[in-house]
């Protein structure tokens, strides 16, 4: 008997679930609770240095070379070793998921998802261990890793959920003398390529949405962020789901991601990460290949370049702490995060009285496996020396307020928090995505300046707009064009269920991943009518 059998559903046993609602966040201020993410950090570095295989259908396997899976604090601690897959295991990690397709299709829904409840279960009573991993492995502090973990489990509960209200029969307007339905169907095999910023919860709720809808994925994590995905992939082969419904492919982007990108048997791709990379599968994805008998979906998020409008009615201090949070937070390292502050030039200089002080209290640098540490280090020194590069425009285009360089002291890849003020709207630094901890400041010279400027980027992912007038308020919901806007508070920190997520022009396909929408994107709806006498 497998290890989920027990909790498996019936499909009329959905109605016994309680209703969704997320995970809430852990207090480690709470002397147990820190006792334990010590504990749990521990355990991840007792495990440096072991070597992780590729899986295709169950059967483990080396690859070509491999690669180590580094710390960024401390470069020289390898937390693991992964394999890099060729281009045959990539192909044949999307033939053995056409395969197992064609009986995981079959699994009834309640099944698929009692799955993603059994693992969400076990990752909740497990949550530190997942979060340590985040830790070490890309430098998250232990409050932002709690949160991705929580996401990570928020999405497998929201997904299940979703699965069973879409297997459940839609309403359809009944033709005279027929009985007429619809059925949602499982499309088929995804190649599911995670970014490395949120290496848990985009990587679970990515492949998860498409396992529980009936398909097949093959997985290949970011090479920065390895280990965290195999937990999560050991994850699902402990609460027993079948080989080759999930396949793990480590390796590079050129070599594992095109080819499961280009097969023919490959009917989507997921992926989040760069503007680049996503304009590169969007175009490798619409080349039909011999024997390919469908147009590929492609399900891209792409990043953002996000503004918050400080209007001159606003609450400056809540505007400031919420600038700076969504500004430093994970280093300024989300596709979410505020790297434009557009301040109506009536209260600019107040505004940024009250943002440098937050910055000087909020902003605690150092190795994130410490606790209290607010701000770790960039993702890699790939990472460092395009920020640095930035910060060095930055400093032509504008004022140098705070940061400007490399942190001194330490061993890792840590960029000091750095806000340049002055910038024109047409500015490098106000334009382009950074993906670090720099903030621009530029002036508006009233509320409809700061919508145009807000505009003005070719993304569209999320803005915020801090002010006490209700009417501004309301254009912003019709004219700040985002696919998620906050109003009065930070534009980070979407919630599953709350806030579906996804974004609008070059930040991608506006998925609104952990929304009601978004099985839909792994789904075909196949309408039957039969008449009767």
């Amino acid at each position: 008997m497998d290890p989920v059998t027990a909790t498996r559903l019936a499909p009329a046993d959905a109605r016994a679930l309680p209703d969704y609602a997320p995970t809430t966040y852990l207090d480690y201020s709470q002397a147990p609770l820190r006792a334990n993410f010590e504990a749990e950090l521990a355990k991840v570095k007792a495990s440096y240095g072991t070597e992780y295989p590729i899986v295709i259908g169950g059967k483990r396997e080396k690859g070509s070379a491999s690669f180590d899976s580094t710390n960024p604090a401390k470069p020289t601690e390898v937390l693991g070793k992964f394999q890099s897959g060729t281009v045959e295991q990539a192909n044949r990690a999307v033939d053995v998921a056409y395969e197992t397709f064609k009986t995981w299709s079959r699994v009834p829904a309640a099944e698929r998802a009692a799955y993603l409840l059994e693992a969400a279960k076990r990752m909740k009573q497990r949550r530190d261990f997942f979060s340590a991993w985040m830790v070490l492995e890309i430098g998250k502090s232990w409050n932002e890793a709690d949160a991705d973990t929580a996401e990570a489990i928020d999405f497998m509960e929201f997904y299940a959920r979703e699965m069973l209200r879409y297997d459940a029969p839609p309403p359809i307007h009944q033709m005279p003398g027929e009985k007429d339905s619809m059925v949602y169907l499982p499309i088929g095999v995804g190649a599911v390529i995670p970014p490395w910023n949120f290496p848990l919860a985009i990587c679970v709720g990515m492949t998860t949405a498409a396992v529980v809808a009936g398909n097949t994925v093959v997985l290949k994590p970011a090479s920065d962020t390895p280990g965290i995905a195999w937990q999560f992939f050991a994850l699902m082969e402990e609460v027993g789901l079948p080989a080759g419904v999930i396949n793990f492919v480590s390796g590079g982007g050129a070599v594992v991601g095109d080819t499961i990108v280009r097969h023919a048997k490959t009917r989507f791709i997921s992926f989040t990460g760069s503007k680049a990379v996503g304009i590169g599968i969007n175009k490798l994805a619409a080349d039909v290949q011999p024997g390919q008998v469908w147009l590929k979906r492609v399900v891209a998020e792409m990043g953002g370049k996000d503004g918050i409008i400080v209007d001159d009615e606003a609450d400056l201090d809540a505007a400031a702490l919420g600038v700076a949070q969504s500004a430093f937070g994970f280093g300024g390292q989300k596709c979410s995060a505020c790297s434009r502050a557009i301040v109506v030039d009536k209260v600019h200089d107040a505004f940024v009285e009250k943002l440098m002080a937050q910055v000087e209290r909020f902003v605690r640098i150092g190795d994130p496996a410490v606790y209290g540490t607010y701000l770790g280090p960039v993702a890699s020194d790939r990472a460092m020396k395009t920020i640095l590069e930035y910060i060095e425009v930055g400093k032509s285009e504008g004022k140098l307020l705070t940061g400007g360089g490399r942190v001194q002291g330490q061993d890792g890849w840590f960029v000091q928090p750095t806000v340049i003020d002055e910038v024109s709207p047409t500015s490098r630094i106000m334009l382009e995505e950074i993906f670090g901890p720099v903030l621009a400041i530029c002036r508006a010279k009233d509320y409809d300046d700061a919508l145009k400027i807000a505009n003005n980027t070719e993304y569209g992912l999320t803005g915020a707009v801090y002010t006490n007038n209700a009417a501004k308020l309301q254009r912003a919901r019709e004219e700040f064009f985002v696919g998620n806007l906050y109003l009065n508070r930070k534009c980070t920190g979407a919630m599953v269920g709350c806030h579906p997520f996804g974004g609008f022009n070059m930040s991608g396909t506006d998925s609104k991943a952990g929304g009601r929408d978004y099985l839909l994107l792994f789904l075909q709806a196949k309408s039957i009518a039969e008449k009767i006498a």
